[in-house]
């Protein structure tokens, strides 16, 4: 029974809508658009601000982290709203802060505070964007093809993580890294026209909350997560690897770039080349859910993702040593490929319907605060032990992070009761 509803969903996700349409185009547009502007930030800082490393380190991890903390409170206010708007907003809030940056630049008055500030706010807005998108595909398409959406979306990220950065890197090199800002601001802008052609009716929340929001309503997302036997698990996994995954990526660059002596080409052919392996995987994600089943495929292919990390702190110079790298994070890649549309489709089936926006925002919130303190946490370590040993430590721990995933498939979560109005 459970694979003839599996194949029934396949047949109804090959054609979504034509509202989904349009919202998988929008993501796809800004999606380009922040690929193109990848490192446009550090560049300015160092290129035309003259700073440190201390102060582009600052730049992105200190501006994502305040960017989560700013958008804790915009989750429990983003469920009791209409999503499009929420999202149509946000779009815009992140080109008009992104296009402050060219402005400045031109009149010569841009500062370093300035691109920190841009950065919090575009970060806040990119967390309150993904919590209200998701929450609202939760509401545009039925349960059997969210895995399907979930695997557009990630083979487009993928996408344009192999076409961006090369294109972006050609416009930095003729037009300077302020051409791409403009580029990603103003896909922000098409993405917010996009979601506005959608068109069709976006009902009301049912639970609308009459007082204000209480200071203890900021840790629903949190309270909902730990409470579910199945959600918790999955939510400190992601928080645990994403954090030691990214934060080994400094590491990487330093020993790449420094000691093993690969040119910025290499070492961009390195991580450009094995994203086809993602291209690959979300590909993949439905077949094998519809075979193996959904919760088989989650763990198997989380479990496999946490094998590879560890093998980072072996390459060595030369030829040989770039098709470790690229072996690597083939490998990673491919399992990431196709475990995140079966996690965020299933943590989508799992959430109940006026809790989506306050889970999806908590767990953003903890996995960017993660990824920041544990990138922060790296840094020294890499400075202490060498980048080498740094990177071998987080791929050790990364092997232990399959423990967290959830081992029986739960059993159905039921409905939360309706949330009372406050007088």
């Amino acid at each position: 029974m459970r694979s003839g509803q599996h194949r029934l969903g396949g047949l109804r996700g090959h054609r979504l809508g034509r509202r989904f349409g349009w919202l998988w185009a929008a993501y796809g547009t800004s999606a380009l658009g922040t690929w193109l502007a990848f490192g446009a930030f550090p560049l300015i800082a160092v290129r035309v601000l003259h700073a440190g490393p201390a102060e582009v380190a600052a730049l992105s991890s200190v501006g994502a982290a305040v960017g989560a903390a700013v958008a804790v409170p915009l989750g429990p206010w983003v469920e009791f709203r209409r999503k499009r708007p929420v999202l149509i907003a946000m779009d815009l809030v992140r080109c008009a802060a992104l296009l402050t940056v060219p402005a400045a630049f031109a009149l010569g008055v841009l500062t370093l505070p300035q691109l920190l500030l841009v950065s919090v706010v575009v970060a806040a807005a990119d967390i309150t964007f993904r919590t209200a998108s998701g929450a609202y595909l939760k509401t545009l398409l039925p349960a059997g093809d969210l895995l399907t959406a979930q695997a557009r979306f990630e083979s487009t990220a993928w996408t344009t993580t192999i076409v961006g950065p090369p294109l972006g890197g050609a416009a930095i090199g003729l037009l300077g890294p302020v051409a791409t800002v403009v580029a990603d601001a103003v896909s922000y802008l098409l993405s917010a026209l996009g979601i506005r052609a959608m068109g069709g009716p976006e009902a009301r929340p049912e639970h609308r909350r009459a007082a204000r929001m209480r200071a203890g309503d900021l840790l629903d997302g949190w309270r909902y997560i730990l409470a579910d036997a199945a959600l918790r698990p999955l939510f400190l996994n992601a928080a645990l690897f994403n954090g030691l995954v990214m934060a080994a990526e400094p590491l990487l660059a330093v020993l790449m770039l420094g000691r093993l002596g690969f040119t910025p080409w290499e070492y961009g052919l390195a991580f450009a080349a094995p994203s086809l392996g993602g291209l690959a995987g979300s590909r993949l994600a439905r077949p094998l859910v519809t075979r193996f089943g959904q919760h088989r495929v989650l763990v198997w292919s989380g479990a496999l993702r946490a094998l590879w990390p560890v093998g980072l702190a072996f390459p060595g110079p030369g030829g040989g040593g770039l098709l470790l790298v690229m072996g690597v994070e083939l490998g990673l890649i491919l399992c990431c490929g196709v475990f995140n549309p079966v996690c965020a489709a299933y943590r989508l089936e799992r959430t109940a319907p006026d809790r989506v926006a306050r889970t999806l925002s908590a767990w953003t919130v903890t996995t960017k605060a993660s990824t920041a303190l544990l990138t922060a946490v790296w840094g020294v370590l890499g400075g202490l032990l060498g980048p080498r040993t740094a990177l071998g430590l987080a791929g050790v721990l990364v092997l232990a992070t399959p423990l967290l995933l959830p081992r029986r498939a739960a059993a159905s979560r039921p409905a939360p009761e309706p949330v009372p109005h406050r007088a």
